[in-house]
């Protein structure tokens, strides 16, 4: 008995000792897991640093990379408070507006994020925009409507309810969607669904530089 029970202590700590090298040799880079890569910054837009209140233009963008959309009339650039942003406060009935990558759509799965800095007067929302690669645009649930001054917040897209969005109303339409592929996005903005109240406090949205965090997808 006492030889049998030796070799059964033998074999057990040739098996734990064998057990040890592997994991030593995984941790060594033989079997480990690739550690997970961050999303890249796929675009940034800071809007130019300019005196005034004017309708923003292409030539108000900072980025080679974008084009401007813009859906709806009289929505401004500027730099009131050392900011350069986006003012709403003569959209009517509301507006938005949305920037698009010249070679790549974008890939807003998973972790990707959005981040931008915003503020708002009165009960003005900024909520994100998309354009799918099919056409199809949906405006989001996230809602941000801080009145004290400028903030930078973030968000994930893949956490965001989506409702389908008429852009040349600016109106949405049905219900929150069950399930929606932000796998390749055209476009990616901001729309404010109130309109102006014009100049003064009481009702409007300024949007500031605006960061997009994603996968480029090439255009075919």
């Amino acid at each position: 008995m006492k030889v049998k029970r030796i070799a059964w202590t033998l074999g057990f700590l040739l098996l734990g000792a064998t057990s040890v090298a592997i994991y030593a040799q995984q941790r060594a880079g033989g079997g480990a897991r690739p550690a997970p890569q961050p999303i890249p910054l796929f675009f940034k837009e800071t809007w130019k640093d300019i005196s005034g209140n004017v309708a923003v233009t292409q030539e108000h963008v900072t980025n080679p990379d974008l084009e401007l959309k813009v859906y709806g009339k009289d929505v401004n650039v500027t730099a009131e408070g050392n900011v350069p942003h986006i003012w709403t406060g003569l959209c009517s009935p509301s507006c938005a507006v949305a920037l698009r990558h010249k070679t790549s759509y974008v890939d807003l799965t998973g972790k990707a994020r959005i981040r931008w800095t915003a503020k708002t007067s009165g009960f003005h929302e900024v909520r994100p925009v998309l354009k799918l690669a099919d056409g199809t645009w949906l405006a989001g649930s996230f809602a941000d409507a801080y009145t004290y001054d400028f903030h930078e917040i973030e968000f994930y897209p893949s956490d965001v309810k989506w409702m389908r969005i008429d852009m040349e109303t600016r109106q949405t339409k049905g219900n929150l969607l069950d399930k929606v592929d932000l796998s390749k996005v055209d476009e990616v903005g901001f729309v404010d669904l109130t309109p102006g109240s014009g100049h003064g406090s009481g009702g409007y949205s300024d949007v500031g530089w605006i960061e997009v965090y994603g996968k480029p997808v090439p255009r075919s």
